[in-house]
């Protein structure tokens, strides 16, 4: 064996760690500087939570802590995927969704809504991600440069501003690293297609799906480079990265669960009725007047026979979607910093990221859109159709009628969204000592994201009219005017369907400056019972926000039938002034008090106050008891006020609507209270894809909503190599900004007959609320009731050694008691738990969840084990026949293995495998799922999950 010098082993140390860290659970104290007499002074810094610098992890409020190991060990590059692994977090968006998609990730506290939650870089807010989101994009964070990120769940509205109602996720950035790092790497996804119910399904309807190992795919790469040094003589020191990461698309197609769309009972594949061969729903004009008491509803004979009544016929446009994106990342910064004296030590931040992407969905269509008037000399309509109408409506050639139409332009080949980011940040600044008790620190922030959105190969509503053939329209052949012929089997062409397929596009710009400025110190003040002096922060922040969408003519009108309604441009801009302070007060060496305070006017709605109080009491020198209250103020955002009112879609159930079984789950009595006739009611169809219409969009008249948090936790050191802690959180809200749902607003009308709830289901002549226009739910944002959150949140650290190394356990875990939803102020009868429940309301919440990491560290090498665990889940409601009969979704157990090994002094290799046996995602049906008959990106949604990186490090 070579002999290793003491700096080769030092290298080779530095690799790995960190890998030996853990989530801060017990008080981490951190580096000691000898001064000029020998004493020791503890360094301090600045925790999340806080200005006030101090000593140690452990503050009145619960913070978590991910460190880079485990970040690097994980195998994702993808930051959302990362944090989403920790209990506390749901899935937001991220990149396994592709209708709707906004090409942004973001993060989710406590599942109190992306918006509650607030992302710092180092300390400082990020701007909103796109153009239509209001929430930070985490794609800017390179993954490879986070050095830690800390969590803090009891709510930080008085410390960084009112939008911090469940907490921060603050990503402090590896700013001090030293040398030259390089790092490449490579994953994909495995999986063996095996599901032998819906395979059996998919039988049934004769359509094709995947069978077997996938081999790997969803492949992602990355290149991520890395230098830092220190320079003046050790007076400044600067670090510059570089980020490439790029994944390949996966198709819905190429998972079994996945290949088609189950319908909302899972008892089939259901789909879509936009057919290739063309879906017609047919009412006769009598007397002038559409009679919605006869209809047709049925699709083009494929023999050529006419018309042929429904009979189950759908399409299948599930494997031609995106189960996960392509994307294409690059990231550019640096992080400067310099000492010109004791005094003044300016710095700079700078960073660039462009992200790429595509969201494809199925073919467009023309989606039942609009009510065509047609009469028996239309030119399309063959003579053994014009018969099958007559003989059933009773009518002559002399007659009309009316048709909504579903064809799928199988001919013109997917939609796709194609996206675009830029994003930049800036921010510059001093800090320095005003004396030898005080500090201030001075910043200027501007950041700003550019994007496009480029939505392809949809059809254009105004066109279709007249190349059906519709009453008072004209398609003149001469002049190059092709008819769409939907009447007969094969009769489009792909000529017909290019000219009816247009482009929307929309650009715009979202920018955020802040100037900012605190100074914090000791105010030479002692208790005489305590030994440290009163702290305190004084400071101020200004905040103006700007936002602009564009959105160009087809947009503006609504033009494209795959977008549910018009998607009108958005101009605003909100401006904040804000002044806060925090205290310290040390009562005794053991027990301590936190206050803060903040006062924020908004150009949107006033001035508001928030506050914290927090203690925390130690005992033993083992024991450490914490509490803490936290008020916030939360005003509504650009995109809550402004968004414009138009007409879109939501995903659910009519339960007055006969489903594919033959089922109407609401009485007569029940549906009359919606709306639905006599006449009407057996006779309603559901929607095949589970979409209906709803009202919807942004409210001027918002008020700021409310919110008071209390934590009490316990954080206990008991033994050297044993820590844990305990934290019970509540969570009370008021006047929320929201919306009720669509579908439990239909719910409570039909249940209930509240006229306040009635009045906003405005059913169409046929009763429909998806055929055409004319029907719809109001969902409008509004100060709705309340939210009661109540859980506690568990971690616990032991570690012993073992042989040559050491062998550590980690369990950090969060028990949801409660997650009630009160959609109208004060009334109780009206509330819904979401805590153990999965319902169109309510995303898939477990009542416990954990994570469990067992790690041994040697001299050269990581080796990891995790356990990560998803609780039961009851599901609430009648739509999906097979979850109800199941009892919901069962516990899921996914297990991981990871490891790292250092080869020489300046290279070491990690690789895994993350859900080691392979386990599928939980299958739900449409009403419920969020993309791919699944919750996509709560649960592992793809499959086993392999990835290796090499790392160089000089």
């Amino acid at each position: 064996m070579r002999t290793q010098t003491l700096m080769a082993k030092a290298i080779r140390r530095s690799l790995i760690a960190t890998a030996a860290t853990s989530f801060a659970m017990s008080g981490v104290v951190f580096a000691n500087e000898t001064t000029g007499n020998g004493a020791e002074e503890v360094e301090r810094i600045e925790v999340t939570g806080s200005r006030i610098k101090r000593t140690d992890m452990e503050t009145s409020a619960p913070i978590h802590v991910m460190d880079a190991e485990q970040i690097k060990m994980s195998g994702f590059t993808n930051v959302e995927d990362i944090l989403n692994q920790l209990p506390q977090l749901e899935t937001a968006s991220n990149a396994f969704q592709s209708n709707g998609a906004s090409g942004t990730a973001s993060l989710d506290l406590r599942g109190l809504g992306s918006n509650r939650t607030l992302v710092l870089i180092n300390g400082r807010r990020m701007q909103a991600g796109s153009i239509t989101s209001q929430t930070a994009d985490i794609n800017q964070i390179p993954a490879a440069l986070i050095r830690r990120v800390e969590v803090m769940t009891g709510g930080a509205a008085a410390v960084y501003g009112a939008d911090a109602v469940a907490g921060v996720v603050n990503f402090i950035m590896d700013s001090d690293f030293d040398g030259i790092s390089i790092n490449v790497g490579a994953s994909g996804y495995q999986h063996k297609n095996d599901n032998s119910y819906i395979q059996g399904l998919m039988d049934e309807k004769g359509f094709e799906y995947p069978s077997g190992s996938t081999g790997v795919d969803g492949k992602a790469y990355n290149i991520d480079l890395a230098i830092g040094s220190d320079f003046a003589d050790g007076k400044g020191h600067a670090v510059a990265y570089a980020v490439w990461r790029r994944n390949d698309e996966l198709l819905q197609g190429e998972r079994d669960y996945s290949s088609c769309a189950l319908n909302g009972s899972q008892s089939a594949c259901g789909g879509s009725a936009n057919t290739p061969l063309a879906h017609f729903d047919i009412y006769p004009v009598v007397n002038g007047k559409v009679d919605y008491a006869q209809n047709f509803w049925g699709y083009t004979d494929p023999d050529g026979n006419g018309f042929k009544p429904d009979d189950g016929y759908r399409y299948n446009y599930a494997p031609v979607n995106h189960f996960m994106r392509p994307n294409e990342r690059i990231s550019l910064g640096s992080f400067l910093n310099y000492e010109i004296s004791d005094h003044a030590r300016p710095y700079v931040e700078l960073s660039f990221m462009q992200n790429r992407t595509a969201g494809q969905i199925a073919e467009s269509g023309t989606f039942f859109n609009e009510e065509y008037l047609m009469d028996y000399n239309n030119p399309l309509l063959t003579d053994l159709q014009k018969q099958q109408l007559q003989s059933q409506f009773n009518q002559t050639d002399v007659d009309q009628f009316v048709a909504y139409i579903g064809k799928r332009n199988v001919e013109g080949g997917p939609r796709s969204n194609n996206l675009e980011h830029n994003s930049y940040r800036i921010l510059t600044g001093m800090e320095g000592d005003i004396n030898d008790n005080w500090t201030y620190d001075v910043s200027f922030n501007y950041s700003a994201t550019s994007s496009s959105s480029v939505y392809q190969n949809d059809l254009l509503a105004p066109k279709i009219a007249p190349r059906v053939g519709a009453i008072d329209t004209e398609c003149v052949e001469a002049d190059g005017c092709l008819y769409y012929n939907v009447f007969e089997p094969d009769g489009v062409t792909a000529e017909q369907a290019a000219q009816l397929a247009g482009v929307g596009v929309q650009t715009g710009l979202v920018t955020q400056t802040i100037y900012s400025g605190y100074v914090t110190g000791d105010i030479g003040v002692t208790i005489p019972s305590a030994s440290d002096p009163i702290a305190m922060v004084f400071g101020f922040e200004r905040r103006e926000q700007d936002y602009e969408r564009i959105s160009d003519t087809v947009y503006e009108e609504g033009q494209l039938l795959g977008q549910g309604g018009p998607i009108t441009s958005l101009y605003g801009e909100i401006d904040v002034n804000e002044l806060y302070t925090e205290l310290q007060i040390p009562v005794l060496d053991n027990l301590g008090f936190d206050l803060g305070a903040r006062y924020s006017d908004y150009s949107s709605s006033g001035g508001n106050w928030t506050y914290k109080v927090g203690a925390d009491y130690t005992l033993a020198d083992a024991y450490m008891f914490r509490a803490s209250f936290n008020r916030a103020v939360r005003a509504p955002n650009v995109s809550e006020l402004f968004n414009a009112q138009n007409i879109g879609l939501w995903s659910g159930a009519d339960g007055c609507a006969t489903d594919e079984d033959g089922n109407i789950t609401f009485s007569e009595a029940q549906c009359a209270n919606t709306g639905v006739t006599i006449d009407q009611y057996g006779n309603i169809g559901s929607s095949p894809a589970g979409q209906y219409n709803e009202f919807a969009g942004g409210n001027p008249d918002l008020e700021p909503e409310e919110a008071e948090t209390i934590t009490l936790g316990l954080v206990a050191n008991p033994l050297d190599n044993f820590s844990f802690s305990l934290d019970y959180y509540n969570i009370e809200m008021e006047s929320v900004i929201s919306t009720v749902g669509a579908e439990r607003i239909l719910n409570i009308c039909a249940e209930t007959g509240d006229s306040a709830f009635c009045q906003n289901v405005q059913r169409s002549a046929s009763g429909s609320l998806w055929l055409g226009k004319s029907g719809y739910v109001v969902n409008l944002s509004d100060n709705i009731g309340g939210r009661s959150w109540e859980g506690i949140d568990a971690a616990a650290q032991y570690n012993i050694e073992l042989g040559s190394g050491d062998l550590s356990f980690d369990i950090i875990g969060s028990y949801a008691m409660k997650k009630e939803i009160q959609p109208i102020k004060g009334d109780d009868d009206l509330a819904y738990d979401c805590a153990g429940t999965i319902s169109s309301d309510c995303f898939a919440t477990p009542d416990w969840r954990h994570t469990l990491t067992a790690k041994y560290t040697a001299s050269d090498w990581v080796l990891a084990a995790k356990w990560r665990y998803f609780g039961a889940i009851d599901y609430d409601g009648t739509a999906d026949a097979r979850l109800s009969e199941q009892g919901g979704i069962d516990a899921y157990n996914y297990f991981d293995l990871n490891g790292t090994y250092v080869l020489t002094d300046y290279m070491s290799v990690t690789a895994g495998m993350n859900n080691l046996f392979d386990k599928e995602p939980p299958m739900v049906g449409n009403s419920i799922s969020t993309n791919a008959n699944t919750i996509a990106g709560f649960y592992d949604t793809l499959g086993r999950f392999m990835h290796v990186s090499v790392n160089l490090k000089f």
